[in-house]
């Protein structure tokens, strides 16, 4: 029967001796392997919150609200708390407004909109950062250790082991290998998340074209129906 606790200490065991041979370079990627981790779970949760990949109820509103059916927008954002049906809320609630002038409302609208945006981008610069130093942390852990491997082949003169030697620099290339390791799924994390947000907003510029051309449609066409009625 395999013993998990002899396993699991032999895991251990490796770990620490990986962590050991990398030097202080490795514990500070360690640190922002999970820190990525974090963020990139972080990022899931808090898309999946505000309805990042799904837009229909926002879209069917707008739809009941170009064809003149207030009621049944109304009932398609109710309880709705996606960011594109917060948007639309907000649009027809700023067109609503007899405090506001259409370029008002236009005005706020753009404003909703930034603001959902920036918060959507939330944790991106971490993950941006993070992508950018863990290589060159790695490559100066890197440099650091083949310093110190020259410096001993120096010290050991003409007894110098070029096994010795060779066992410092794949050493020293540990922390260039886990740099890359962190720094790839965070830059894959960061690319996809970034193309969330940029549908999040051409879907958010969707809707609020369609409503405020609507609105203004509305806006100039009573007198002409009203001379023809005439």
């Amino acid at each position: 029967m395999i013993d998990l606790a002899s396993l699991a200490l032999l895991d251990l065991s490796a770990l620490q001796s990986f962590m050991a041979q990398g030097g202080p370079a490795i514990w500070v990627i360690a640190g922002l392997s999970v820190i990525t981790l974090t963020v990139i779970l972080w990022k899931l949760w808090r898309f999946a919150r505000i309805g990042a990949w799904s837009g229909q109820r926002a879209d069917r509103a707008v739809q009941h609200w170009v064809k003149g059916d207030m009621g049944a927008a109304h009932r398609a954002l109710s309880g709705q708390q996606g960011v594109r049906a917060r948007l639309v809320a907000r649009a027809l609630a700023a067109l609503d407004d007899p405090g506001l002038s259409f370029e008002g409302a236009k005005e706020e609208t753009y404003r909703i909109a930034q603001r959902e945006l920036a918060q959507s981008r939330a944790g991106l610069r971490v993950l941006e950062l993070i992508a950018t130093i863990a290589p060159l942390i790695g490559l100066l852990g890197t440099v650091l250790g083949m310093i110190a491997a020259f410096q001993a082949l120096q010290d050991a003169g003409a007894r110098a082991d070029p096994g010795t030697l060779a066992g410092g620099i794949w050493e020293a290339l540990l922390t260039t290998a886990a740099g890359m390791a962190v720094a790839i799924p965070a830059s894959m994390a960061l690319s996809y998340f970034e193309s969330v947000v940029d549908r999040i907003r051409q879907d958010m510029e969707d809707l609020a074209t369609r409503i405020f051309i609507r609105a203004e449609t509305r806006e100039l066409t009573p007198k002409p129906l009203q001379r023809a009625a005439e």
